[in-house]
């Protein structure tokens, strides 16, 4: 039985990436071809996928999910977004010295009073939050987060958000708002590479899956099979589900463009075929999980212990993932959502 220890490792502080490289597609590439390892750039990508491939994208947008406010008692508290579920309702973190109570009110960023509701989610971890009907002016929750909420960067990131991460913790294919994580492994793609990739005959398709809170949640039990993992919401287009089986029928392979694409692909085919439409899923992959869509995956390195960790240990092999981290710590790549990539093929 497979426990937390089993996806454990020891990373240098150095080694997180704090900030982004000088541009995007100037990260390393380490591809992971079953037991062989090969130190790449990113930007040679093209030329290590065939004609005729399909890459699957992530196309949420990180929304400005993070906020400071008081309570109505005057103690200060920070609130982390985990959902915006309508135009006056949503889930979040509340961090405070002393929890708020239900039905009182917190005003966040001296501009947005909300009403405390019930607790909810698998730990009672986050809140139920609802626009306060006396909020002064216009507006729903979409709008006033995006005016006065902040960037909200991974834990692991210690500096604020600054102008450079406004720009960088976002793909340059965000559309559809409503993550509160960047999908890191589009990061690395500016629209030079896209250029490049199509000229190489590489085609893109497109789905959306708001990665939630829940990312950066530890895993608290000690063995894997009982840990359940958050919702979250995705949808994938009739057209992307099109794409995937023009793909299969002239033989190419079908890679997923980071692991909330990869999830979202294997969660809508766990009953069958492929199916397109919008639904949420909990699916949690581990090692001797059966993959039924992705044939690579392009992903960023992992938190240890991580439910990430455990994903690519069940697609590339637990041995190949092991040895990937000892030669990617050795060879000083740069670790998680600023940090260099890996380019798995299915074991």
């Amino acid at each position: 039985m497979l426990t937390l220890d089993d996806f454990d490792f020891d990373l240098p502080d150095e080694l997180i990436a704090q900030h982004p490289s000088g541009e995007r597609t100037a990260s390393r590439l380490l591809q992971v071809d079953h037991d062989a390892l090969h130190d790449r750039r990113f930007g040679a990508l093209p030329g290590l996928l065939d004609a005729g491939d399909l890459l699957i994208f992530n196309d949420t947008r990180v929304i400005r999910a993070r906020l400071f406010g008081r309570k109505e008692s005057g103690g200060q508290i920070e609130v982390f977004i985990e959902r915006i579920v309508d135009a006056r309702h949503a889930q979040a973190q509340i961090r405070a010295s002393k929890s708020p109570k239900p039905g009182s009110r917190i005003v966040l960023e001296d501009a947005i009073s909300l009403v405390v509701g019930a607790r909810c989610g698998e730990h009672d971890e986050f809140f139920e939050l609802e626009l306060d009907r006396q909020q002064p002016g216009a507006g729903d929750l979409w709008s006033l987060i995006e005016a006065h909420g902040r960037l909200p960067l991974p834990p692991y990131i210690t500096h604020p958000a600054n102008a450079d991460d406004e720009a960088r913790y976002q793909t340059v294919f965000a559309r559809h708002p409503g993550a509160v994580a960047a999908p890191t492994a589009g990061l690395h793609f500016d629209d030079a590479l896209f250029a490049q990739l199509a000229q190489h005959g590489v085609e893109a398709a497109w789905l959306t899956l708001h990665v939630g809170a829940g990312t950066f949640q530890p895993v608290r039990v000690h063995h894997v099979a009982d840990h359940r993992m958050h919702a979250e919401r995705f949808a994938i287009p009739p057209a992307t589900v099109a794409a995937i089986a023009a793909t299969r029928a002239r033989g190419g392979k079908v890679i997923a463009v980071g692991t909330t694409s990869l999830r979202a692909l294997e969660a809508a085919a766990q009953h069958g075929a492929l199916a397109a439409g919008a639904a949420e899923t909990d699916i949690f992959i581990t090692p001797g999980y059966r993959f039924q869509v992705v044939d690579r995956l392009l992903t960023n390195f992992h938190l240890p212990k991580s439910t990430l960790l455990m994903l690519v240990s069940a697609f590339a092999g637990v041995d190949s993932i092991r040895a990937a981290y000892r030669h990617a710590i050795a060879g000083r790549y740069r670790f998680f959502s600023y940090g260099d990539a890996m380019l798995l093929t299915r074991r």
